[in-house]
């Protein structure tokens, strides 16, 4: 991939349609590294780099978690905002088939089903967020207005 190509992902594709202003920014990918490997290719704050957690509650219903890179999700908190007995991630097989997109690849956007999007509420408040653009080793930015309009997400605090 060059760096003046953008991949034509479903991410992209929705993006576009909603007529969202994102810049490109791949990076070497590096399998397990996560956003602490992505922050330091693309010189930014691990904060700012928002990953994309397919979970499941306690009846296999699969929702979408956005959370700062740097943080983790406390899952018994979310459930208990969401009204949910409990809250575990997906394997990466089951959360590939639900996302449409290969675990490290993993896009909110142009998922393959439609799941609810729950979004730790201090990424929207940020300036600028770097986002997987639905491919290992390409991460979109924007504005979290964007992200907002887009996938209207409900705002929780499940930080641990």
């Amino acid at each position: 991939m060059t760096k003046n190509k953008t991949p034509v992902t479903a991410a992209i594709r929705l993006l576009r349609q909603h007529q969202v202003n994102f810049s490109d920014h791949p990076y070497r990918y590096e399998a397990g590294g996560g956003t602490r490997i992505s922050a330091r290719e693309l010189g930014v704050d691990e904060h700012q780099v928002i990953k994309t957690l397919i979970m499941e509650d306690e009846n296999r219903n699969p929702l979408i978690v956005l959370m700062h890179g740097d943080c983790e999700v406390s899952t018994k908190a979310l459930a208990r905002l969401i009204g949910v007995k409990s809250i575990t991630p997906c394997t990466p097989a089951v959360a590939d088939r639900h996302s449409g997109y290969q675990v490290g690849g993993t896009s909110p956007f142009g998922t393959r089903k439609p799941m609810p999007v729950y979004c730790e509420e201090g990424i929207l408040g940020l300036d600028r967020i770097y986002i997987n653009g639905g491919k290992r080793g390409y991460l979109i930015s924007m504005s979290p207005d964007d992200l907002q309009r887009v996938l209207n997400p409900t705002p929780v605090s499940a930080i641990q």
